[in-house]
């Protein structure tokens, strides 16, 4: 009985606390005008919350840390990671390389997304004759590594730069909408086959595929699209809909907080700070021991005792030694091995050393570490905006797969309202011949829209950012040099890779459209708000809620 009464006692304590909060709304700082009343306005304000990761991501707590600084060593005399410090802001990684079955899913999908595309599917499937060699058995591998199930775990290899960004892309839709339809936002996935349900699997009424910018722009709306439980629409503008009683409802935006940011790959500073991990070494701010690989030591073997002797990562141990001896093989692998071997870094990341080297974001230069911003250091910056269809209504253009069209960036500020109309009058003729064509920029003659930009803006805007302080002869790359705008930079090391290459501040490259059997990737995303990943335990100033405004 008295169980009961504590029960039913802190029942109703609860729903009093919820009463009460919802009877105190919360207000405008700076005009008094009070939140998410349908009387008043219709003026939202979401709960404020530290975005979680998206699946398959783990947190990566930011900070200041010495790019290039665990080299010990430049056996290949290239002088291209000269320490630096920089800041990483915090961001999401994945847990793990992406594996075959993560690729044979984005395969299925467009398979049965795009079934009379046959180009689509065959510009996404890997180059599984990077394993051909002339003197090397490695058919087996061409024919299986891919599909078979007994591959299905080992990262994907063979895949470009190009396409792993294509993949990214396809993994941030997927994601979003998985998220959408289960919450009730977008029609059901088992509703998706029934009439007036939509079409197949991950098809709008529209016919076409869900698209986070063409969502978040309010273009994917409607009969046969919208869910059961979507917003409710406090504007006063809004007209009756589909909601419960007639209510008004309106799609998710991104200030609801729902949606995930865009999965992308890393940037070469944040993939040699989530490898080398120092966050397990740092006590107070400072840092008790500095990491030539990912782990601690200076050795490649365990030294715990259930482990004692067993290499850390896959890697070559020396020339003709892939694999060990038989009968006691020192990595457990002879090429790659699943994703999830070997103990995880400081991070909980899985094979930052070993297994496969991966692609990063960044465009390689030789100078990069000179020149590199301190924060969230990046080279490969292509500025681009959304192609709009319809200016008058903000409507994206789309190219046949449902995504929008994007064009070069023309400036590098906000335009004014009236050279942003005068520039896509001048445009209208440009998409009317050719609309899934990007646009020129001012720099190719081609589009005139430097008489549209502020004056005394100085020298002509580029949108391709990517080699912005090279003082070098363009038109020399890839002549007498191997570095070009498509060279694209790779880390980490692989299953033929000597040690050396284990430590994360090695660096080369290769371009972008090139693929290899010793490369594949991780995604990245990026964290928005707070840095702090775990404030628990740790000292903070008091912030004070603002005192509510009582209208007299």
């Amino acid at each position: 009985m008295k169980i009961l009464f504590t029960k039913t006692a802190l029942g109703l304590l609860a729903l009093g606390a919820v009463l009460s909060s919802c009877s105190k709304r919360e207000q405008s700082q700076k005009t008094g005008i009070t939140y998410n009343d349908k009387n008043n306005g219709g003026y939202e304000r979401f709960r404020q919350s530290h975005p979680s990761p998206g699946p398959g991501l783990v947190p990566i707590e930011g900070g200041t840390f010495v790019m290039g600084g665990s080299a010990d060593q430049d056996i290949t005399y290239d002088y291209n990671n000269v320490r630096r410090r920089v800041t990483v802001p915090s961001f999401y990684m994945d847990e793990t390389e992406v594996s075959n079955q993560d690729w044979l899913d984005y395969l299925h999908w467009i398979n049965i997304t795009f079934p009379q595309d046959r180009e689509l599917y065959y510009n996404a499937v890997p180059d599984t004759l990077v394993w051909r060699h002339p003197l090397s058995y490695n058919e087996p591998y061409v024919d299986n590594y891919l599909r078979h199930p007994a591959f299905q775990d080992y990262p994907v290899v063979g895949v470009t730069w190009d396409q792993a960004q294509a993949y990214c892309s396809w993994r941030t839709d997927r994601t979003n909408e998985n998220i959408l339809r289960e919450t009730g936002k977008l029609v059901a996935w088992k509703d998706q086959g029934k009439k007036g349900g939509g079409g197949d699997a991950g098809i709008a009424a529209n016919g076409q595929p869900f698209n986070t910018d063409i969502y978040l722009n309010g273009q994917m709306t409607g009969a046969g699209v919208d869910g059961k439980k979507m917003m409710p629409n406090l504007s006063p503008n809004a007209q009756a809909g589909t909601g419960k009683g007639g209510k008004a409802v309106r799609p998710v935006r991104m200030e609801d907080g729902i949606l995930k940011q865009a999965y992308r790959l890393p940037s070469e500073a944040e993939w040699e700070y989530a490898a080398l991990a120092l966050a397990g070494n740092t006590q107070f701010e400072n840092i008790d021991d500095g990491k030539m690989y990912t782990w601690n030591g200076l050795g490649v073997r365990s030294a715990k005792r259930k482990t004692r002797g067993l290499i850390m990562a896959n890697f070559k141990r020396g020339s003709g030694d892939n694999a060990g001896v038989g009968g006691y093989l020192n990595d457990k692998a002879d090429i790659t091995a699943p994703v999830r071997s070997y103990a995880p870094n400081d991070f909980g990341l899985y094979n930052m050393a070993g297994n496969v080297n991966e692609w990063v974001a960044d465009t390689y230069r030789q100078t990069s570490f000179e020149e590199f911003e301190d924060f969230n250091p990046f080279r490969g910056n292509e500025f681009s905006n959304k192609r709009m269809a319809d200016p008058s209504k903000g409507l994206y253009a789309k190219d046949k797969y449902g995504k929008p069209i994007k064009d070069p960036a023309h400036s590098n500020k906000k335009l004014k309202y009236s050279e942003l109309l005068a520039l896509q009058q001048q445009t209208t003729a440009a998409q009317s011949a050719n609309p899934n064509a990007p646009l020129a920029t001012s720099q190719t003659g081609s589009l005139p829209v430097d008489s549209l930009l502020p004056k005394n803006s100085g020298k002509a805007y580029t949108p391709d950012a990517r080699g912005e302080k090279d003082e070098v002869n363009k038109a020399l790359y890839g002549t007498t040099t191997l570095v070009n705008d498509h060279s694209k930079v790779y880390k980490g090391g692989s299953w033929n890779d000597m040690a050396f290459w284990l430590n994360p501040a090695t660096r080369r490259f290769m371009d972008q459209d090139e693929a290899s059997a010793e490369i594949g990737f991780r995604c990245a995303m990026t964290l928005v708000g707070a840095p702090e990943i775990n404030p628990n335990g740790k000292p903070h100033y008091p912030v004070k809620k603002a005192k509510p405004f009582k209208a007299r």
